[in-house]
């Protein structure tokens, strides 16, 4: 039997059904005498913090598998244990209505879970999840119940499961699971983006379509890319899944044969593929792909999972290892970037109705110039012992630029003074990432010594579209009339100054741009480690003559449906992996 389900993380897998039991509370609803209340809040504080240090430690564990970024999705957990709306929901129902920790803890769970349902925004509507994981986690504790566990000694399976919680996935061992499948959660549930890092297929949202239970032994497909599960497949369809399996396995295969191949077009255009990374770990896993360089060091990743600010010499550290590690290929090391969706514990931003709009990136750091000089010094430091840039985020106006260039100054000022080494020349761009930006690029462009364009952000802020939210995330189009106009504008006013430009948001690691930044004169892209080898197969089997001209006919187009449906058919005219061998591969 076929059912459409989400799509939630790409690949096929094959296998037998392992069914992952759901946490049953039975609790008894019964009044507390009044003496008991001190010894209940007691228990309850006590089981909070237990719940907080395995939560630490679960998210310190994950974050070696699969880097900062990901693992950042614990600190939600940490902060509805610390959110005061949920946590007087069940002080409230101890106190008033004498009802034991672990019955006021269900109760709050239902209620909230409740009200999360009710919302008709899927992304908030699938929180729901991390509150029950949560929840899930404290009544472990409160009333002594072993974890629920995976089978580590049996043949691979695929995890079924009414809903899985981050936590859970943080537990499994991937070499034993094949793929997943949910009957509840969708792609922005943060068990996606797990399954997604961890690159375990999953397919969710099936509760509505399954019609017969799946048990433990019942044989599936799970088609990931396409959001499809086959109960009981019948041998054409485990034979077809099969060769499909097969072909994705030998393509990754091909692929890391490229590593040591540049990116060169069949007639000769260059390509330089650096990589964005938050960690020296994933810097290594991009030097494997091939990476010439990093394009983007997300340097927040560094100020988070920790009890106070980093210090100049921990900071300096970090980037020097990096520097060294790249052996004299650039490394571009962005300034903190915090705000919006990335929050420190314990730096205390305001409350805003727009984060996004708001108190982030440059704008904390010109206020705060005592950490922003901090980090300038340290960024110095390292130049000494490799090709390292800084590089400001979230610049709108030539004054922005100035003032940072003026913290910079002053540090290497105190360098100086401190007989310290440092490159005097050392390279400073600026991320454009808002139309003011792009608007004034030609003004920018005198200042900085290099741009590299934040897709992500410019897409969202010159279409007004916030992509994590369902309602309107169909509106978030990287391929908008109006995004490729802002990209030529912020290109033609590099190349007049004489300065270089790159890309460096998830458009970069796009392959079916490729036509577009041949036609601009992008030369230089950056991307996860992840995308390198599959853009550079591309690049490989592009003809750049053929890919310009295409682009100026996707530039004349009036929509985005038209230009991505454009793009999507020169795409898919290259060849497989396989198909390389005639280019400059050699």
């Amino acid at each position: 039997m076929k059912i459409q389900g989400i799509n939630g993380a790409a690949g096929i897998a094959i296998g037998k059904a392992f069914v992952l039991p759901s946490w049953e509370w039975d609790l008894p609803d019964q009044k507390m005498d009044s003496v008991d209340l001190a010894q209940e809040f007691e228990r309850l504080y006590e089981g909070i913090r237990t719940s907080k240090d395995e939560i630490e430690y679960i998210k310190n564990e994950f974050k070696e598998v699969v880097g900062p970024e990901e693992s950042s999705i614990f600190d939600a957990h940490l902060a509805i244990l610390e959110d005061p709306v949920f946590m007087n929901e069940i002080r409230g129902i101890i106190e008033r209505q004498y009802k034991a920790a672990e019955v006021a803890v269900k109760e709050a769970i239902d209620h909230f879970v409740t009200m999360f349902d009710l919302l008709e925004d899927e992304y908030m509507k699938e929180r729901a999840i991390d509150i029950k994981d949560v929840g899930n986690r404290l009544l472990k504790h409160l009333l002594g119940a072993p974890e629920i566990t995976l089978p580590s000694d049996t043949q691979p399976y695929i995890l079924v499961a009414k809903e899985l919680s981050p936590s859970q996935l943080a537990h499994l061992n991937p070499s034993y699971v094949l793929g997943i499948v949910t009957l509840i959660g969708g792609k922005t549930s943060h068990s996606a983006i797990m399954a997604r890092a961890l690159g375990i297929p999953l397919v969710s949202g099936l509760e509505a379509s399954l019609g017969m239970p799946v048990e433990t032994g019942d044989m599936l497909v799970v088609d990931g890319d396409n959001g499809l599960v086959f109960t009981e497949p019948d041998r054409k369809t485990i034979e077809r899944y099969t060769m499909l399996r097969s072909k994705e396995l030998k393509k990754k295969e091909q692929l890391q044969v490229l590593a040591t191949v540049d990116a060169v077009t069949k007639d000769g255009a260059v390509l330089q593929l650096a990589s964005n990374i938050s960690s020296v770990k994933e810097l290594d896993l991009a030097l494997k792909h091939g990476a010439k360089g990093v394009g983007l060091f997300r340097t927040e990743f560094l100020y988070m999972d920790r009890a106070a600010f980093p210090g100049e010499q921990e900071q300096y550290e970090v980037y020097r290892l990096v520097a060294e590690k790249t052996a004299g290929q650039s490394v571009v090391i962005r300034t903190l970037d915090i705000g919006g969706d990335k929050q420190l514990d314990y730096f205390e931003l305001p409350e805003e109705d727009n984060p996004f709009l708001g108190y982030r990136a440059i704008r904390i750091s010109l206020d705060r110039k005592d950490l922003f000089k901090t980090q300038l010094t340290a960024i110095l430091r390292a130049s000494a012992a490799g090709n390292v840039k800084i590089m400001y985020p979230m610049i709108s106006s030539v004054e922005e630029l100035q003032q940072a260039n003026e913290v910079l100054r002053e540090a290497m000022a105190d360098l100086d003074e401190r007989g310290l080494a440092y490159d005097r020349n050392i390279q400073v761009g600026i991320m454009i990432e808002v139309p003011a930006a792009v608007m004034i690029a030609d003004l920018l462009a005198e200042e900085a010594d290099f741009f590299s364009i934040g897709t992500n952000d410019l897409v969202q802020y010159v279409l007004a579209v916030d992509r994590m939210n369902e309602q309107i995330a169909h509106m978030y189009h990287p391929y908008h009339p109006a995004v490729l106009r802002m990209l030529r504008t912020t290109v033609d006013a590099a190349h007049t100054a004489g300065i270089d430009v790159s890309v460096c948001g998830e458009m970069a690691g796009d392959e079916r741009s490729i036509p577009l930044w041949l036609e601009l004169g992008i030369r230089h892209l950056s991307m996860s480690p992840q995308s390198l080898l599959r853009v550079k197969h591309r690049v490989l089997n592009t003809t750049a003559a053929e890919a310009k001209e295409e682009a100026r006919k996707c530039f004349a187009l009036r929509t985005s449906s038209d230009i991505e449906e454009r793009l999507q058919i020169f795409n898919d005219a290259s060849g497989s992996p396989d198909d390389h061998s005639g280019s400059n591969a050699s």
